[in-house]
C-alpha cells in the first residue's frame, strides 16, 4: 500500500484504458490526495498514490484569527511547570 506517513482519503478503481485516456485528470485525483487501482483485464496491476502530502495556502487573516482567538498562556504557570522537569538551578 502506498502510505508514506499520511493518511490517504480515498481510494478508487480506473481501467489501464481510463488511464490512458484520461492521465491528466487521474494524476489530479492523485496529486490531491486520492489513491488510485489500475486494472488490465479485471486485474489489479498498479496502484497510484500520492509521493508526498500536499502544502496547503493557510491566509494570514486565517493565522491573525487562530491567534487572536488562541488561550492565553499563563507566564508564571508555565515557567513552574518547565522548573518541575527541569532543574532550575542547573547550569546551561
Amino acid at each position: 500500500m502506498c502510505y508514506k506517513g499520511y493518511q490517504v482519503r480515498m481510494k478508487r478503481t480506473i481501467t489501464e484504458r481510463e488511464l490512458r485516456n484520461d492521465s491528466g485528470a487521474v494524476l489530479r485525483e492523485v496529486q490531491a490526495g486520492r489513491t488510485i487501482f489500475v486494472t488490465r483485464n479485471g486485474v489489479p496491476v498498479a496502484e497510484l498514490c500520492p509521493v508526498a502530502p500536499q502544502r496547503r495556502f493557510v491566509s494570514r487573516a486565517t493565522i491573525a484569527e487562530a491567534v487572536r482567538t488562541a488561550p492565553s498562556v499563563d507566564a508564571d504557570r508555565i515557567r513552574a511547570d518547565f522548573d518541575a522537569v527541569v532543574n532550575p538551578a542547573a547550569d546551561g
